[in-house]
C-alpha cells in the first residue's frame, strides 16, 4: 500500500488558500476513476483507491497543518508501513509558481507540516513539493501561503493538478523524472533548473575590426625631428607675424 498525504488546513476559510494545494492535487486524483467518496478515519479524509496495481490510501489531515504527523503517522502504523510507502504533496515557497520536486527525506525548509510528519513517520518518506513562488521578503509568507490563490494563477495551477493526477501512475512507480517532465510539459515550465551559464571567455588583447577601422581613419601623430619635421614645418609652420 502507499499512502499518498496531502498537506493542507480543514476548513472552506482556508480551501483556497495557496497553503492547501496539496489538498488539491488529492482532490483532484481522487476524482479520478477508481477511488472511493471521501470518508473520516486517522484525524482525516481518506479515499481508498488502485493506482497502477498498488493499494492507494489518499489522506488530507484534518489536524491543521501544523500537526499532519499525527494522522498521517497513526495511518502507517495501523497498516504496518513504513515512511518509504508515503508521499507528502505540499507547498514549497522556494520554488517558482508551477515548479514541481521530487525528493526523499532531506529538511524540512521551515514547512511545519513536513516538521511534524518528520517527527510522527521519520524522515525517509518522498516529497512532492509544488511551487507557490515567495512574496519577496520573510514578512510577507504568512499572508502569501494564507492568502488565496489568484485568477491568474489558474493558468498554472489547473493544468499542473490534472497532469499529476492523469499521470499519477508514475508517481506510484517512482518514475519521478518522467512525471516532472509531463508537469513541466503542462505547465510551461522547465522540468530542470538550468546549469548555470559558463563564464564568457575575455577577449583578446587585440582591437576588434570596429575599432581598428575607427582608429585607421583617425589623424596620425605629426614627427616632430627628422627631414620629414623640418618639411612639415616649412609648410604649415607659424609664420613670425602670426606669433
Amino acid at each position: 500500500m502507499l499512502i499518498i498525504a496531502g498537506l493542507g488546513n480543514p476548513g472552506t476559510q482556508y480551501a483556497g488558500n495557496r497553503h492547501n494545494i496539496g489538498f488539491m492535487a488529492v482532490d483532484e486524483i481522487q476524482r479520478r476513476p477508481g477511488f472511493a467518496p471521501w470518508s473520516k478515519k486517522f484525524k482525516a479524509l481518506i479515499s481508498e483507491g488502485e493506482i497502477a496495481g498498488e493499494k492507494i490510501l489518499l489522506m488530507k489531515p484534518q489536524t491543521f497543518m501544523n500537526v499532519s504527523g499525527e494522522s498521517v503517522g497513526e495511518a502507517m502504523r495501523f497498516y504496518k508501513l513504513g515512511p518509504e510507502n508515503i508521499v507528502a504533496v505540499y507547498d514549497e515557497l522556494d520554488l517558482v509558481p508551477g515548479k514541481a520536486r521530487i525528493k526523499t527525506g532531506g529538511g524540512h525548509g521551515g514547512h511545519n507540516g513536513i516538521k511534524s510528519l518528520d517527527a510522527h513517520c521519520g524522515k525517509d518518506y518522498r516529497r512532492l513539493r509544488l511551487g507557490i513562488g515567495h512574496p519577496g521578503h520573510k514578512d510577507r509568507v504568512q499572508g502569501h501561503v494564507l492568502g488565496d490563490f489568484a485568477k491568474s494563477d489558474r493558468d498554472w495551477l489547473e493544468p499542473l493538478l490534472a497532469a499529476l493526477a492523469d499521470n499519477a501512475e508514475m508517481l506510484v512507480k517512482g518514475e519521478d523524472s518522467q512525471l516532472l517532465n509531463k508537469l513541466a510539459l503542462a505547465t510551461g515550465t522547465k522540468a530542470d533548473d538550468e546549469p548555470a551559464k559558463p563564464a564568457k571567455a575575455p577577449k583578446p588583447a587585440g582591437q576588434s575590426h570596429i575599432r581598428q577601422a575607427r582608429n585607421f581613419n583617425q589623424p596620425k601623430a605629426l614627427p616632430t625631428t627628422g627631414p620629414m619635421a623640418a618639411m612639415l614645418q616649412k609648410m604649415f609652420g607659424k609664420k613670425e607675424s602670426d606669433e
